[in-house]
């Protein structure tokens, strides 16, 4: 079983608090809603307190064209992926020692905010001493799902390579997708709930000693995992591309359909591995938003203390899409974890789909 060695965590510079937003929301919406007070109560609703932004909240105010949020995507996705990329191979937390560049075996690059070719990694690794000879595999389009689903990946590639050491970066810079001009209620609701953030993943093969290098007693062992696509639901969540750029799909039927479809999904998952579910002892969930975490609660009937750390994650740092479940895992990773706790990461995003990673602590 591969395992997870190390994760690191990158906020942007800009640190909004919820009642700046909302105001910042008030002046742009006001025109275009009648009820905007009542419309307003999501940012309050949603219990986000802080978010972090690539740009400052005076330069969402200007138009700006698709080229220039794009370009500033390539420039601020470098400058942090490459901060990630160190602290997750230079871990005091995690690692006993560095882990060099030159050892990194593969890169997943996760991200659905931006475009870019030469893919982020490339650049990254023009810049960073990785061996020219490192395979390299961007994921784009899996939104809130990527995170999971570059960690899904990472363990075949290790369990195919049982001698690699392979990382997951997640770059989603949901806020310079902002459509100024986009006076519908998903964007509204939109510019209540996302955020910028950036996460590392060290996922290493059976091969390489996870004890010359961890700190920790205990680390994520990867046992399993499941991708399913529900059918007929590609209006659920993800972009219109228009000239002016990313206009967000956010259907308000989401945490219904969390309630409807993710108990038989997961029941299925877990008894594939002769798991039941009152046998996971850590639930490792991405905060889509205060309702989907309520979702997550009331679809597979857990109690609520099993998300409090997603629910720390959302209320300090917001949906930062496929980074955020990395940054969920993280705190898990922080704490002193009993050897063979079971853990279950899930993630959603569009298609609808899910990912589903079994996780035991060895």
């Amino acid at each position: 079983m591969p395992s997870i060695l190390s994760v690191s965590e990158i906020t942007p510079p800009f640190q909004v608090n919820q009642d700046q937003a909302s105001v910042f929301a008030r002046d742009l919406f006001s025109g275009s809603f009648k009820d905007i007070e009542r419309l307003l109560k999501a940012f309050q609703n949603g219990q986000i307190e802080k978010r972090y932004f690539a740009k400052s909240l005076d330069w969402f105010k200007e138009d700006h064209s698709f080229e220039e949020k794009n370009n500033a995507y390539i420039e601020c996705a470098v400058k942090f992926g490459i901060e990630a990329i160190v602290k997750c191979l230079h871990s005091n937390s995690f690692l006993s020692e560095p882990i060099s560049y030159e050892e990194i075996d593969a890169i997943f690059f996760i991200s659905t905010t931006g475009i870019s070719t030469p893919s982020i990694d490339a650049r990254i690794i023009n810049q960073l001493s990785f061996n020219p000879h490192i395979k390299r595999v961007p994921i784009w389009g899996l939104g809130c799902a990527g995170g999971a689903a570059g960690l899904s990946r990472a363990f075949e590639y290790c369990v195919a390579f049982p001698k690699s050491k392979v990382l997951v970066l997640s770059v989603e810079l949901c806020s310079l997708t902002f459509q100024k001009n986009d006076l519908s209620k998903s964007n509204l609701i939109g510019t209540s709930l996302f955020a910028d953030g950036i996460a590392c993943a060290l996922v290493i093969g059976d091969e390489v000693r996870k004890e010359a290098y961890s700190k920790k007693t205990a680390i994520p062992y990867i046992v399993a995992t499941q991708s399913t696509l529900m059918p007929n639901s590609l209006d659920v969540m993800g972009w219109n591309i228009r000239n002016t750029g990313l206009f967000v799909i956010f259907s308000r039927d989401i945490p219904h359909i969390i309630e409807a479809w993710l108990k038989p999904n997961v029941i299925g998952f877990l008894s594939e591995h002769q798991i039941e579910l009152g046998q996971i002892n850590h639930f490792i969930a991405h905060p889509g938003g205060k309702k989907v975490l309520d979702a997550y609660i009331k679809s597979l009937e857990i109690p609520p203390s099993m998300n409090d750390f997603s629910h720390h994650v959302l209320k300090n740092y917001g949906n930062m899409s496929s980074a955020t479940i990395l940054f969920v895992l993280k705190r898990f990773m922080d704490q002193d974890i009993a050897i063979n706790d079971w853990g279950l990461a899930t993630a959603l995003g569009p298609g609808f789909s899910s990912e589903l990673l079994l996780l035991r602590w060895q």
